[in-house]
């Protein structure tokens, strides 16, 4: 009598890397930024929908401008500017949660401007409110180039991710030497902006510092874009699509 076979025990699920789940999360964020490698597209579209299309700009530029605008022409009382910074950014959240668009990228600056905000209210300088920008360019900007410098790029992270490679890049020296210098080119970005501008915040020079956190944002970042984009479409050349058989 023969016995019943028992069925193979499932193999157990392998759990991720530490670097699989950064590199899960930042390839993410670039997908839904519309930075795709795996995706054709000509270098302006994708540098258009990185900076989120005229919405993107607006978001971004609409609420620092009102800011020094106002407080140039009326430093006192400062919650005015402030409030209509922080006012400007509820706006363009609302617009989005109503069209039921991706609210998060208005999200993240109603929240970075309202901290930004209420640091400079309980601080009374209105110079503090662009203390959460500089902390964050030091932070992105030390992340970028110790990351690279180790050799596991937070770029080269992402695009493995969206290429399905995981870390597999790490042993090619070639992809290894252009993710390294494009974090070295970001973390670069990062600190300029840091070395103009903290002089400037402990001057207490606000409308200064403010025109140039404006100068210093998308008119850098976008050309950095287009840089990391074809840069990283040389490295991972589309196949070319089979011709399709002339029809009868």
């Amino acid at each position: 009598m023969s016995t019943p076979l028992t069925p193979p025990a499932p193999e157990p699920e392998r759990e991720q890397s530490a670097s699989e789940v950064l590199g899960a999360a930042l390839g993410g964020a670039a997908r839904r930024a519309g930075l795709d490698p795996a995706t054709s597209g000509a270098t302006h579209q994708v540098v258009w929908s990185a900076i989120g299309g005229v919405r993107g700009i607006l978001e971004s530029v609409l609420p620092s401008l009102a800011f020094v605008i106002l407080f140039t022409i009326r430093p006192e009382p400062l919650i005015l500017s402030l409030g209509v910074s922080v006012g400007l950014a509820a706006v363009f959240t609302a617009i989005r949660l109503l069209q039921k668009s991706p609210p998060s990228a208005a999200i993240g600056g109603l929240v970075a401007a309202a901290a930004a905000a209420g640091l400079a209210l309980f601080t009374g300088r209105g110079a503090d409110n662009f203390v959460p920008g500089l902390i964050t360019n030091a932070v992105y900007g030390t992340a970028m180039l110790v990351s690279a410098l180790i050799g596991w790029s937070l770029i080269g992270l992402a695009v493995g991710f969206l290429m399905g490679e995981g870390t597999a890049w790490r042993k090619d020296r070639r992809k290894r030497r252009a993710f390294l210098w494009l974090g070295v080119a970001w973390a670069a970005l990062f600190f300029a902006r840091l070395a103009v501008q903290l002089p400037l915040y402990l001057a207490n020079e606000v409308a200064v510092l403010g025109t140039l956190k404006l100068i210093m944002g998308l008119p850098l970042f976008a050309p950095l874009i287009a840089v990391t984009w074809l840069v990283v479409r040389a490295l991972y050349p589309r196949a070319p699509q089979a011709e399709q058989p002339p029809q009868s």
